[in-house]
């Protein structure tokens, strides 16, 4: 999916949640939390910066009819927490969680406040909503779901290094999506004969 397209799909839904949030409250310029794991960048991430060029194809201003307040850990998952408290504390419309680490944040910072997300691997299995049919809660957004790639990948290997017999897989552990593609991947190597060495980082 080109990544232009699927950013504006994801402000699109976002907007849905936050006309919604709206129409709970007095007319007032909404606002919106953007919450990443990584650090700022000059100039804005791919990510970001469609994110806000969806917003502005539907009529948003930053700074004018919308405010974004943005959250950077700079790398640091431990930081998340009290970046997403301090938007619940603003009082934020609706959050936009750009990473796996930052859903967690957000869903652990607020049962209120709509979270979007861009993209997770499975947020069902990562605990995020209820069902990809009825996500139930306050969280909504965009999955992959793409556990066979792991595997095929694995297979792709083999058929550009046909005698290998061991591979290492570098692994986040603060990544919940990380540890379904494992599986695939070790599954995979089994079937290959491939031993593989996982080194967590």
């Amino acid at each position: 999916m080109n990544p232009k397209f699927f950013l504006w799909l994801l402000t699109a839904i976002l907007l849905a949640s936050l006309h919604h949030a709206e129409a709970q409250q007095p007319k007032k310029v909404p606002r919106i939390g953007y919450l990443t794991l990584g650090p700022p960048s000059s100039p804005p991430s791919a990510n970001e910066e469609a994110f806000r060029d969806g917003l502005r194809q539907l009529g948003y201003i930053e700074g004018q009819n919308i405010y974004v307040e943005y959250r950077y850990g700079g790398g640091n998952f431990e930081r998340l927490p009290e970046l997403a408290a301090g938007l619940v504390h603003l009082k934020v419309n609706v959050i936009v969680a750009a990473n796996t680490q930052s859903i967690d944040a957000a869903r652990q910072a607020t049962k209120a406040i709509p979270i979007v997300f861009p993209v997770t691997f499975d947020p069902v299995a990562s605990g995020f909503v209820a069902s990809l049919a009825r996500p139930g809660g306050n969280l909504t957004g965009l999955t992959t779901l793409n556990q066979e790639v792991a595997g095929k990948r694995v297979e792709l290997l083999k058929d550009v290094v046909p005698r290998i017999s061991r591979a290492a897989v570098l692994r986040n552990p603060s990544n919940s999506g990380s540890l379904f593609a494992l599986k695939e991947t070790e599954t995979a190597a089994n079937e290959f004969g491939i031993r593989l060495q996982i080194l967590e980082v």
